[in-house]
């Protein structure tokens, strides 16, 4: 019987079922004024300096018809796991990427017509959303990951999606954190045991190419 697997990055990042997945590219984890640099007291000036390799990323995909998701943090109270919810009531009462608020906002980033936005109350992308229905229905194999923050949200999502069957493709130079030893952690782990870390460029190519 042949085998489906895609045995091969350029099988893996075919056009017709790629998608790239954008997480949390908004004020609170990016902006100077945001959550996580006023409440965390971290520095989050990697945060937006990944801005224009993300969009790059994005533009890259839409020539090639690769559709974008766009996974935003909604971290009101009431929605948030209970582990989770304690986590961040240790940190502050200040409520991070509320319902309406500015730091739930993108920084920097756009979707465009006709884009999945979709709002996320826990770390993980595929926790309690539609995230991975739209895929399925969309005959999507392989996901390509940007956004913040590389070791929480972004690994998370990942590791979430390898365990559902997907592949998973972390998009190294449009991911960040404000804790670089941990950024480089989950560059190496995913590299060693979870998917493929190419830059976009890289990523573009292969798009390109087929």
């Amino acid at each position: 019987m042949p085998s489906n697997l895609l045995d091969t990055v350029e099988k893996r990042l075919k056009s017709a079922h790629s998608a790239v997945l954008v997480i949390d590219m908004q004020n609170d984890f990016c902006a100077e004024a945001g959550y996580v640099e006023k409440v965390v007291g971290k520095d989050v000036s990697a945060c937006r300096a990944v801005v224009p390799e993300v969009m790059a990323l994005v533009e890259a995909a839409r020539a090639q018809g690769v559709p974008v998701y766009w996974i935003k943090a909604n971290y009101d109270p009431d929605r948030l796991p209970e582990g989770m919810r304690v986590k961040q009531q240790e940190k502050s009462s200040v409520v991070c990427c509320g319902t309406g608020s500015w730091g739930g906002e993108f920084y920097g980033v756009s979707s465009a017509p006709g884009e999945a936005v979709i709002e996320k109350s826990s770390y993980s992308a595929f926790a309690g959303t539609e995230v991975e229905r739209q895929l399925r229905e969309r005959g999507i194999r392989t996901i390509v990951f940007a956004g913040v923050q590389t070791n929480v949200c972004v690994e998370s999502s990942l590791r979430d999606a390898v365990c559902k069957g997907f592949y998973a493709v972390l998009a190294s130079d449009c991911v960040a954190s404000h804790t670089p030893p941990l950024h480089e952690a989950t560059l190496k782990n995913v590299q060693f045991l979870f998917g493929d870390v190419m830059d976009r460029q890289a990523i573009a190519a292969i798009w390109s190419a087929a």
